[in-house]
């Protein structure tokens, strides 16, 4: 169920979308809101770039995160276009697997009506030995 700080998320991230076109490709696409563990708010844009130099707004919240903090565990998090909430790719899926065992059960906002589990996203994640 989509609570009003998940709406507030989605609001805040769809302000952060505004498709700028340059040389190499386009900016701001997509905006990215997520929430950590402890309660820290972190914001990131879309990169869409010639040679595939450019990364998801998804990726750009979490480094800022990793930047910022020492925090690897996410609460929740959304992606939105200039619609509205989108699912995270499987990259972006990946990412936070990778991160945090504890990821599995942060809370992805995919719609504007709806919310999963990353699990249910990445049912039959991979396992990293020795990690």
């Amino acid at each position: 169920m989509i609570t009003k700080e998940d709406k507030q998320l989605i609001e805040k991230a769809k302000t952060l979308v505004g498709a700028k076109n340059i040389r190499g490709g386009t900016l701001k696409e997509v905006g990215c809101v997520l929430i950590t563990e402890k309660g820290k708010v972190f914001s990131g844009v879309s990169l869409h770039l010639a040679c595939g130099i450019g990364f998801c707004a998804e990726h750009t919240a979490i480094s800022q995160m990793i930047t910022q903090t020492d925090e690897t565990h996410i609460k929740t998090i959304v992606a939105t276009n200039d619609e509205g909430a989108i699912p995270l790719c499987g990259r972006c899926r990946e990412l936070m697997n990778i991160l945090d065992a504890k990821n599995m059960d942060t809370e992805i906002i995919i719609a504007d009506n709806k919310k999963v589990k990353l699990r249910e996203l990445l049912p039959f994640a991979w396992e990293i030995e020795g990690m």
